[in-house]
């Protein structure tokens, strides 16, 4: 399994909320937002771990390529970054599409905080999903809303995905921003790009237009870190 973190926004909500480190290097538990996210990707078989950092803030691409020198905790980390700033996290992920073409690939942002229990149980789920072929994509989701611009997804029965909503009074998931698809997602993601358009959201209304199965997956509980107080959040929840 590849996987991938869109890792290139420049936290200016966080700066000027007293938060002196580059999102990529907060701290949740004495470990970096990155490192957490490097280690449980490990953990759950990473053949190749492709990261994208703005080249505003040079700590987070030196503590990469110190990753890249010296392994995470001494081990070593298959890892392949890229340097670049861009106007919105659909140009992130179209800056590393490059190198997940060729097999399936789970992506999240950096600041995506989950279960790690849970997260090994959706990567599992979406390794049958791809046995099976009956699958295009299987997206993380959450019943619990603490998001400024939540993302509603629309599913039936089956948890099928039908549509990505800004503003629902039915639907009960919102996006967690996990992401596990196969490279049939990269041809949608180059036509969206062609036609100008931008934000993952649009990237994602456009797989259910072109036809693409995805499939929701439940997590109890997702949270990004956007706020100083998130972070604070982030340890109760991960600690409980």
């Amino acid at each position: 399994m590849k996987y991938a973190v869109i890792a290139a926004g420049e936290g200016s909500r966080l700066a000027s909320e007293g938060i002196d480190d580059p999102k990529p290097l907060v701290r949740i538990h004495g470990e970096h937002l990155i490192d957490r996210l490097i280690r449980v990707f490990m953990e759950n078989d990473a053949e190749e771990i492709v990261v994208i950092c703005n080249d505003i803030t040079a700590l987070v691409s030196l503590h990469l390529v110190k990753l890249q020198t010296d392994g995470l905790e001494g081990k070593p980390v298959p890892l392949r970054f890229v340097v670049k700033s861009t106007p919105s996290s659909m140009h992130s992920f179209y800056e590393i599409s490059r190198y997940l073409g060729d097999a399936p690939f789970c992506l999240t942002t950096v600041d995506t905080i989950f279960r790690e229990s849970e997260f090994k149980e959706y990567i599992s789920a979406f390794n049958k999903m791809l046995e099976s072929g009956e699958g295009d994509g299987l997206m993380g989701v959450t019943d619990y809303i603490d998001d400024e611009k939540p993302l509603y997804v629309a599913t039936d029965g089956d948890m099928n995905i039908t549509g990505f909503l800004d503003n629902s009074d039915t639907c009960r998931y919102i996006s967690g921003g996990i992401y596990g698809l196969t490279p049939k997602a990269i041809d949608t993601l180059n036509r969206c790009m062609a036609r100008g358009e931008s934000r993952m959201r649009n990237f994602q209304r456009a797989l259910i237009a072109d036809g693409s199965c995805l499939k929701a997956y439940r997590f109890s509980k997702v949270l990004d870190i956007d706020h100083a107080s998130d972070i604070t959040k982030a340890e109760s929840f991960i600690k409980d």
